[in-house]
């Protein structure tokens, strides 16, 4: 497990901006892009499985988020689905229960929170699922992200909301280790 939590880090590291998929449209370019990292965030119990194929025939390093993939729930089964059914890396969830369970299979990790007040901020420093990463959003808050930097051990990635190069420059200047965005034109800086 610590060999491929060591190979995300060095991939995200190569390449820092993740291409995030929302539709198949995303998908091939995201197989033509030279990002090191793909995370799904859309798809269904029934094509997941080929669009993760799909994407691993490249090389690429993939993750499913688990609570957007229609047909799942919240329920510690849904890791065993993608671990079982799936080629995927790993799997991105809000929910500690989800991640706790993809750890013990194997998964690589990142839970996603999102940062709206104070009781949010708090609750990234509170985590107790020890996912490999944290994914916060949204990514355009830099002040935010260099007050969560040095209070947490796991690598910030900092998506949603990210419209241009300044945003995703900002984000990693601010102490994020990485970017996930949707957007095509921001997979190539």
């Amino acid at each position: 497990m610590e060999h491929k939590r060591e190979k995300m880090v060095d991939a995200l590291q190569d390449c820092p901006v993740i291409a995030a998929l929302k539709s198949d449209a995303g998908l091939e370019k995201a197989v033509r892009s030279d990002c090191t990292t793909v995370f799904f965030l859309y798809g269904t119990i029934l094509n997941i499985a080929s669009h993760v194929e799909r994407v691993k025939q490249t090389g690429k390093i993939v993750f499913v988020h688990a609570d957007l993939i229609e047909g799942l729930t919240a329920r510690d089964i849904t890791a065993d689905f993608i671990a079982q059914n799936t080629q995927a890396d790993g799997i991105i969830s809000t929910r500690p229960n989800i991640i706790r369970r993809a750890k013990a299979l194997g998964l690589l990790t990142i839970q996603r929170f999102f940062l709206f007040d104070s009781l949010s901020f708090e609750n990234v420093l509170r985590q107790s699922s020890n996912a490999d990463a944290v994914d916060l959003l949204p990514g355009t808050m830099p002040r935010v992200l260099e007050r969560l930097k040095p209070q947490i051990r796991q690598p910030i990635i900092a998506s949603g909301l990210l419209a241009d190069k300044q945003d995703v420059v900002a984000a990693l200047s601010a102490g994020a280790q990485a970017v996930s965005t949707t957007k095509p034109e921001l997979w190539e800086i």
